[in-house]
């Protein structure tokens, strides 16, 4: 389906990115990866979907807070893979804490990484698709995106704030051949998310336990986790001619959360 395309996955070394890029390269695209890590761990997943699927795949370890870095790693993926047709806004980070006691510096970090670097990131890439007409843009928000929750200001705003990101990007290259979409997660047991779960219990003064079932699955009426799988195949989906005419949509993937 994506033969010949070439596409960067932003926060791609684990958990969702990992599995977009993943997805992306099963239907055929070259792939550029980029997130932290160990070295030994980014390498092999690397080889790995570059044999098990007969793609390109490169890696750039890019600061997704620093801009020319960001623009570094365009540069990198351009001259390696000859152009940059699809782009997965997918980087992010997590604090939980009440308002009043919210590290200044995690609110710096979570607009910069969640919500900053997508902006950097279509900036960068935007104007060679519109020359080609065409492109894919999707940027990973969350059920956060379009609804709230207590102690994650910062992740909230962001997630708020790349919705809106999306809608714009989506009517300034709508007569480009490009779309740009957001998709909204609810809760996948990633890394992230379960480092959430020992901070949002001692926040809420709850046990683990608890959090999965009475706050972490709570608003998620099929009481699952959203899967990687199924995350990936809508990204392809989107990827794809058939939906050419979806773009600036906000799309939950959230076992019915936002349906409340």
């Amino acid at each position: 389906m994506l033969n010949g395309k070439n596409a960067v996955v932003t926060g791609s070394t684990s958990g969702i990115g990992l599995g977009l890029a993943e997805a992306l390269a099963k239907a055929g695209a070259n792939i550029a990866l980029n997130g932290f890590g160990d070295p030994a761990e980014i390498e092999k997943s690397r080889a790995r979907l570059e044999n098990d699927f007969g793609v390109q795949v490169i890696y750039n370890g890019a600061d997704m807070t620093k801009p020319h870095e960001i623009e570094a790693l365009v540069d990198e993926a351009v001259a390696k893979l000859g152009s940059l047709d699809i782009v997965v806004n997918n980087a992010g980070i997590q604090n939980v804490d009440p308002i009043e006691e919210f590290p200044v510096e995690k609110w710096d970090a979570i607009l910069a990484i969640n919500l900053s670097s997508a902006f950097h990131m279509i900036r960068t890439t935007v104007g060679p698709m519109k020359q080609r007409k065409w492109g894919r843009i999707i940027n990973l928000a969350s059920a956060h995106g379009l609804v709230a929750s207590p102690f994650k200001s910062a992740y909230v705003a962001a997630k708020h704030g790349m919705v809106g990101l999306t809608k714009t990007v989506a009517l300034e290259t709508a007569e480009f051949g490009i779309t740009c979409n957001a998709i909204c997660p609810g809760y996948v047991m990633t890394p992230l998310v379960e480092k959430q779960i020992p901070a949002t219990a001692e926040a809420r003064g709850l046990t683990e336990v608890e959090v999965v079932r009475d706050v972490l699955l709570d608003a998620q009426s099929t009481k699952q986790f959203v899967t990687l799988e199924q995350l990936g195949a809508l990204a392809t989906f989107l990827c794809s001619d058939e939906a050419a005419q979806i773009t600036g949509a906000a799309l939950p993937v959230d076992g019915g959360w936002t349906a409340h």
